[in-house]
């Protein structure tokens, strides 16, 4: 039977990385693009175009999962963006913004794959967090962005609560700076050794998911920085 993933976010620069991890590791990848991209995922098995901060995207898509596929094992939920700004440059349409794009992207699919997931009694959920996010020091200066990866985290926390009694797992990614072209457009004169590769987080996803042992973890992936 084959070892079902979805993968949102899958065209991205983690996205890619985890994509080319699990199929290399024998998963059946099913890749979730923003339609407004039209990205072509060569190493996918199954594409659909779905934006996930759509509520009702996201039902229609649950719905035709369960019509085409058996058991689903892990949901690796990497849609996110960043925002910079402290308090006095950032709106209320900022923090809208964000929590549309980080929080709401992750949530709308958990809500529509939990009951799959207790109905089989199995499978894990892999979120992406933010050290802003925990490192409150670091948050100032990307207030909404913070606000939003923070509410991802206590999202996964409060589902751990949920499932805490079942075989259900979920796990928290949450990375430094991640060693990304952009990243690295945007700050030429950073040492890039010290940052975290999407490589190496895309390892610490396939590890959690084939760990039973590890329940509800947060994985901090901060480099060197």
């Amino acid at each position: 039977m084959s070892r079902n993933i979805i993968i949102t976010g899958a065209s991205g620069n983690l996205g890619s990385a985890v994509v080319e991890k699990f199929k290399r590791e024998g998963y059946h990848i099913i890749a979730l693009t923003d339609p407004k991209r039209e990205d072509f995922i060569e190493e996918a098995d199954d594409s659909y175009e779905v934006d996930v901060t759509d509520e009702g995207q996201v039902v229609s898509f649950v719905k035709e999962f369960q019509l085409q596929y058996g058991e689903l094992d892990a949901l690796a939920l990497l849609v996110g963006g960043y925002g910079s700004g402290g308090f006095e440059k950032t709106s209320q349409a900022d923090i809208q913004k964000m929590f549309h794009l980080n929080f709401f992207s992750a949530y709308h699919l958990v809500r529509g794959f939990l009951p799959i997931m207790k109905k089989q009694q199995k499978g894990t959920f892999l979120f992406v967090g933010a050290r802003p996010a925990l490192e409150l020091s670091g948050a100032k200066d990307s207030l909404a962005y913070s606000l939003s990866k923070r509410l991802v985290i206590t999202l996964t926390e409060i589902l751990g609560e949920e499932i805490k009694d079942s075989p259900i797992r979920s796990h928290v990614f949450v990375p430094s700076i991640i060693d990304t072209p952009p990243n690295r457009e945007s700050m030429p004169d950073a040492d890039f050794s010290k940052w975290v590769s999407p490589v190496e987080i895309a390892e610490a996803m396939h590890y959690a998911v084939n760990t039973p042992a590890l329940r509800n973890m947060t994985f901090k992936l901060y480099g060197e920085v």
